[in-house]
């Protein structure tokens, strides 16, 4: 029983340390991390039932697990109602604190099509008996749990890119993203971006920090100047710091900065806001850059609004593929409601 229970752990475990060896830029990092939980709570379970009786002449020990158990199943089925609340009340403060406009209500309309989904849409189905309505509504479901499935794996994959256990690690460049600045003055936001790439620049001595932004509509200067200014004032050395100043996305962030780095194969950290993080580090991936990212703190509030937008920007960049394997469902779906109606009209001919 030890071996087997090692045996569906260790694989999985295997698999993960893997991908996040070879690249962890990509949502397998996220996948094979979640795999590998599922299959240590299966080797965990065997472990119990295994060691049952032994477990039951220990009352207490047997009391705490009993505890686990029951808050981790009221945990799964209450998940749903308390995501929908979380994301409502962020929802709230961010209009609150941020004022009304369509990139602000991402949260709470979130909230309240996940509602939808999960109380409405149950009874809609009920009322679909004819074939097309039964067909449009396994592919719309089955849509409905394949994005939520591909958002909570893209949002494991981002907190995993996030963990690093030391902030020295030989760089030799520092890309800070811009973010947007009012006239000539560095926002909060984009200020903790750049403090962020200080810190990391005082661990990596040999390091240099390349500031990254063009000039948009309402700035003055490009943010690139604005945060070399910012950097200068406190106390950055101006031999350390690049000015990319052509960039007016993250896509031309990465790209124009590379341009800019005299080595062949540098050592790279790529510093920009925690929820950006691991869109930014796609980016940079199909760039075939090789890099890292560290993650600036923003509002909480704030946070659950942009992972959202975020989440929406990578399906753009991977909408094909998604919609391959949609379209492939779609198709067996189909297929199987043509054979099922087949088989009725077979059986009522005979």
């Amino acid at each position: 029983m030890w071996l087997i229970s090692f045996i569906i752990f260790f694989i999985p475990f295997c698999i993960f340390a893997a991908v996040m060896i070879h690249d962890s830029r990509t949502l397998w990092s996220g996948v094979s991390f979640f795999w590998m939980l599922l299959c240590l709570s299966v080797s965990l379970f065997l472990m119990l039932s295994r060691y049952s009786e032994w477990l039951l002449s220990y009352t207490t020990l047997t009391g705490i697990l009993v505890f686990l158990v029951i808050s981790a199943m009221a945990g799964v089925i209450l998940f749903p109602a308390l995501l929908i609340l979380l994301f409502f009340i962020e929802g709230i403060n961010i209009i609150r604190h941020e004022g009304i406009k369509p990139s602000n209500l991402l949260s709470m309309l979130f909230s309240i099509l996940l509602t939808g989904y999960l109380v409405v849409w149950p009874v809609i189905g009920n009322l679909g008996k004819d074939v097309i309505g039964t067909t449009l509504y396994a592919v719309i479901s089955f849509t409905a749990v394949y994005v939520l499935a591909l958002m909570a794996m893209y949002t494991l994959s981002g907190i995993l890119n996030l963990i690093h256990f030391k902030k020295k690690r030989k760089a030799d460049y520092i890309i800070v993203l811009g973010s947007g600045i009012l006239g000539t003055k560095v926002p909060p936001l984009l200020a903790a971006r750049i403090d962020r790439g200080i810190e990391l620049l005082l661990c990596n001595p040999d390091a240099r920090i390349i500031m990254s932004g063009g000039q948009g509509p309402g700035e003055d200067i490009p943010e690139s100047e604005a945060m070399a200014f910012y950097a200068l004032e406190r106390g950055v050395d101006i031999e350390r710091i690049m000015m990319e100043q052509k960039s007016v996305s993250t896509e031309e962030n990465l790209r124009f900065s590379r341009e800019l780095m005299v080595k062949e194969n540098p050592s790279i950290i790529v510093v920009t806001t925690a929820y950006h993080v691991f869109r930014a580090l796609i980016l940079a991936r199909q760039q075939g850059m090789k890099c890292v990212g560290f993650g600036a703190k923003t509002k909480w509030y704030f946070t659950l609004n942009a992972l959202i937008r975020e989440f929406a920007g990578y399906l753009r960049l991977s909408w094909k593929k998604h919609a391959v394997v949609i379209g492939i469902a779609t198709g067996i779906l189909s297929v199987g409601n043509i054979v099922k109606i087949a088989g009725m009209i077979l059986a009522v001919i005979s």
